[in-house]
């Protein structure tokens, strides 16, 4: 459902581009064009024009379980690999919308046992929504309805509550905070996209106790009945962007 990140007490905090400035940030250097791409990689670009279709292409490939161990996979290495977990997913999101116009701008979730989740934002005539890779049918991305990040936030408070999670705190980068680091097409490892969410400073989301405890007391009941099904239950799905 989410990655793993450094315990907050481990974190080097500062505070990066402004939320304003994340959707005006500029590249700073000409972005790829065809020839940058190979053949497969131009066609699934230019078959996801949209981040409707990017969400449905995203569903398309396996969940990354990470079975040989912890990756960070760019967008040529999820296609390479046709595997990727929400970090990969929004990474991927953001390559091919690039080429469509989307500013890359991804948002960090943070929950109290440090799973966090990681979406690409975008906006849509002033209103705000995500594309985004999970487990958990309640969070993958969300239409463009939203007025303000915190609004999109919210829209996953209740599906984020499984045994552990509840969210804690969010916050966007713009990928062109990272200057020239390869997140596109590197095959290695593209950690410091990870590393860079992971350190920004996050806004607190402070949430009601006996909400919390009545949607996980629902969550328990569900998975003690359903063990091996993603909870389908919640009352937003028509904000879902699928």
């Amino acid at each position: 459902m989410r990655s793993s990140t450094a315990s907050s007490s481990d974190k080097q905090v500062y505070y990066g581009m402004s939320t304003s400035r994340v959707w005006t940030a500029q590249p700073p250097r000409e972005i790829p064009t065809k020839k940058d791409f190979t053949p497969r990689e131009w066609r699934i670009i230019q078959s996801h024009k949209t981040p409707e279709r990017v969400q449905q292409y995203l569903k398309t490939i396996p969940y990354n379980r990470e079975l040989s161990g912890g990756t960070c996979y760019s967008f040529r290495r999820v296609v390479r690999e046709n595997r990727a977990h929400c970090l990969e997913g929004a990474l991927a999101a953001a390559t091919i919308l690039e080429q469509h116009g989307y500013p890359p701008v991804l948002m960090s979730i943070e929950s109290q046992d440090y799973l966090d989740h990681v979406l690409l934002v975008f906006k849509r005539k002033g209103r705000l929504g995500s594309v985004a890779r999970s487990r958990d049918l309640g969070l993958h991305g969300r239409k463009p309805v939203f007025r303000s990040l915190r609004d999109l936030v919210l829209s996953y408070f209740e599906p984020y509550i499984d045994k552990t999670g509840r969210i804690t705190g969010y916050a966007v980068a713009s990928l062109y905070e990272l200057g020239n680091y390869d997140w596109r097409f590197s095959m290695r490892n593209v950690r410091k996209v990870e590393r860079h969410l992971q350190d920004i400073a996050h806004s607190q989301i402070h949430s009601s106790d006996a909400r919390y405890n009545a949607v996980h007391r629902r969550f328990l009941d569900f998975h003690r009945r359903h063990p091996n099904r993603s909870p389908d239950y919640f009352e937003n799905r028509p904000q879902w962007l699928d």
